[in-house]
């Protein structure tokens, strides 16, 4: 019954209030003892008020009141004029923006229309009442991608209106608000964009509508999920014509759901995104010969957590093309030309030779020996040849050095 008086005192009367003017005319002695003294005070209390109530004086020289009140931070006897009421028929005053259980005093004075004050009332004490009572359950669930979530008991008071969650490092205790969740039934909050494996400390304070905010919750520690081990044993090949194969260690975690690939030309510049697969193999196929690239394999979860990379790239390249005959015979008469060379590649499988003979070229194919005979040459006629090896995957060697002939005559 006292609240709901209290509440009519803040809802219907505050019209007949001028308002606070701050703790800044501290009382006096009266300039008019004649004016009538206001009798009779009562309290009603609330988390962060207190009103007032008294019989209205009916004296025509009133003009209105003024209400004192004590400073409980400062301790000091004095009374501060904290509000002025220019109405003599207002008999209620709710005093707001109190501390929840705190003891407060209270004097009040009438004064005429020349500002002349009475003497002063006698005081009367009242206390706030106790605030509301924290969260009573708080917590947390944690190994979430990026984020954790909080679930709180709503607060059983209906004056709760929302909560304030505080966030902190878990080794500091610089408490930050992170967010209001509103509505006293609202009871998660899901902390997202957080770091990867870190662990955080978490506290909510629930706030009435009239913006009281109660003690925090126990303190709950929460952690973001780990991310996915780091790839082992990334290897590369070498040896292969036109194509790089990766291999590596499948990652022995559960909820691995594929590999990316990432792929430089240089170790030195960016890595870019190049391939995924759900294999622990990759073909890199690349259209050049002898060419290296570098590679970075991470591993990706369920959840889109991707693992470190490896702290060294891992170099690759494609076979070489194999090198060119080495020529060590030359012959040539009337009749024909006899070429023989060496294989410094050791990779032939056959050979090519091109004849060219002004505008015209003839290419023979698949000689298996390391020679070549010509019995097709015209005499005063010159011509010239390139020999070219040719291995077991197809790669075709750089030409030769050139070998210019002449034909003699009969």
């Amino acid at each position: 019954m006292k609240r709901l008086k209290l509440t009519l005192f803040l809802a219907g009367l505050t019209l007949f209030i001028s308002g606070c003017q701050g703790p800044n005319s501290t009382a006096q002695l009266p300039t008019d003892m004649t004016l009538p003294v206001v009798e009779n005070i009562k309290t009603l209390s609330d988390m962060n008020a207190i009103g007032l109530e008294w019989i209205p004086v009916g004296d025509g020289r009133v003009s209105g009141y003024y209400v004192y009140r004590s400073n409980p931070k400062t301790n000091s006897q004095s009374l501060d004029r904290v509000a002025t009421i220019d109405d003599r028929y207002v008999s209620h005053y709710v005093d707001t923006k109190l501390e929840p259980q705190t003891n407060y005093v209270y004097a009040m004075s009438t004064f005429s229309d020349t500002k002349q004050e009475s003497q002063i009332s006698p005081q009367v004490s009242a206390a706030t009442t106790q605030n509301i009572e924290p969260i009573p359950f708080i917590t947390v669930v944690s190994n979430l991608p990026n984020r954790t979530k909080l679930i709180w008991r709503p607060h059983p008071s209906q004056r709760v209106s929302s909560y304030v969650v505080e966030r902190s490092d878990l080794a500091r205790d610089d408490w930050k608000q992170i967010a209001t969740v509103n509505g006293r039934l609202n009871a998660e909050y899901i902390d997202k964009g957080l770091s990867d494996s870190k662990s955080y400390k978490y506290r909510v304070k629930a706030k009435t509508h009239d913006g009281l905010v109660s003690a925090p919750t126990e303190v709950v520690k929460g952690q973001t999920k780990d991310l996915p081990l780091m790839v082992e044993n990334l290897q590369t090949t070498n040896d292969l014509p036109k194509s790089v194969v990766l291999t590596w260690d499948r990652v022995a975690q559960e909820g691995i759901s594929y590999y990316k690939v990432y792929r430089s030309s240089n170790p030195s510049l960016l890595f870019s995104y190049h391939a995924k697969t759900v294999d622990n193999t990759f073909e890199d196929l690349i259209n050049d010969n002898g060419v290296a690239r570098y590679y970075f394999v991470t591993a990706v979860d369920k959840d889109e957590l991707e693992s470190p990379r490896q702290k060294v790239s891992a170099k690759g390249s494609t076979l070489p093309a194999p090198q060119e005959p080495a020529i060590n015979v030359l012959k040539y008469d009337s009749k024909g030309v006899l070429i023989g060379w060496n294989d410094i590649s050791q990779r032939a499988v056959k050979f090519q030779v091109v004849k060219k003979s002004g505008s015209n070229t003839t290419t023979f194919t698949n000689i298996e020996k390391n020679s070549f005979a010509d019995n097709d040459v015209t005499p005063k006629t010159e011509y010239t040849y390139n020999v070219y090896t040719i291995d077991k995957y197809g790669l075709t060697s750089k030409a030769s050095e050139k070998i210019v002939v002449v034909i003699p005559e009969f």
